[in-house]
């Protein structure tokens, strides 16, 4: 950790604080200056021993502690919540507030915590729980340099992290980086069907599937192609290969894309105005 450390408390500990929590103190932070609060004695227990936080099943007792306060509870919880926070917690202007829940926006969050908290939202993905996670970031103008930085480097423990110039932007990233594993996932789950049609078991099918998507997903980070002149690279004219693009091509995988990708947008600005 090359920012100086703060105190951070996490409400909520579910797979993503897991991950999150995890990812900071292998990369140095400070055990000791990290706080965890959840319903489930499992979840602060396992906490606790594996990577020596302090826990608790007080919320507002962890968030006096912290010069930063996470907050990791599902959306349909985040009311009640922050509502118990504002009521105990005096100083909450004076904190950092960083949300990984998905769909609430600042403007809704000053409803419920105060019109002068200083707040990031940070949507990670699913890969976060392996370390490969992409997450996305934006800050409200109150914010310092040295806040983006401190939260950059702790979510940079779960993967790679990527500022947006405002909450439309986060939008369009949730719709890509967010619902894009589920959209992988798929179309992997597609080629093994296709393999297992033509003879494969499905282990051997699966294992064939994933190392490909692997490699070419290692070959598209150590690359400065663009994406589309790596898929020529490996297409000769007139080869299998070329035959199989030209069946993708001919359902229109541009237009999917971009139809799937709008869709998600569209409703995570839904999902905003549902709270």
């Amino acid at each position: 950790m090359t920012n100086q450390p703060r105190n951070i408390a996490f409400i909520g500990a579910g797979n993503m604080t897991q991950s999150i929590v995890g990812g900071m103190v292998a990369s140095g932070y400070p055990s000791n200056q990290i706080w965890v609060s959840n319903p489930s004695p499992a979840k602060l227990e396992k906490l606790a021993h594996e990577l020596n936080v302090h826990t608790s099943h007080d919320n507002a007792e962890i968030a006096k502690h912290a010069d930063v306060i996470v907050l990791a509870v599902k959306p349909q919880l985040m009311a009640d919540v922050c509502a118990a926070l504002r009521n105990e917690v005096a100083d909450l202007a004076d904190k950092l507030i960083v949300t990984i829940a998905a769909g609430i926006r600042i403007e809704k969050y000053r409803d419920y915590l105060g019109a002068n908290i200083r707040m990031i939202r940070v949507m990670p993905n699913t890969p976060s729980l392996v370390g490969k996670g992409m997450s996305g970031l934006v800050a409200d103008d109150r914010v310092s340099d040295d806040d983006k930085a401190y939260i950059t480097e702790a979510f940079d423990g779960v993967g790679a992290t990527l500022w947006v110039a405002d909450e439309d932007e986060l939008d369009i990233l949730g719709a890509v980086a967010g619902s894009g594993p589920a959209y992988f996932f798929e179309f992997m789950a597609s080629l093994q069907k296709a393999a297992v049609g033509l003879g494969f078991d499905r282990e051997k099918a699966r294992a064939m599937v994933q190392q490909t998507a692997l490699g070419a997903a290692e070959m598209a980070i150590a690359s400065d192609l663009e994406l589309e002149d790596l898929r020529k690279q490996v297409t000769s004219k007139g080869g299998s290969t070329a035959k199989g693009i030209e069946q993708y091509q001919a359902y229109d995988i541009d237009k999917i894309s971009d139809d799937a990708v709008k869709a998600a947008v569209q409703r995570n600005q839904e999902m905003a105005k549902l709270f």
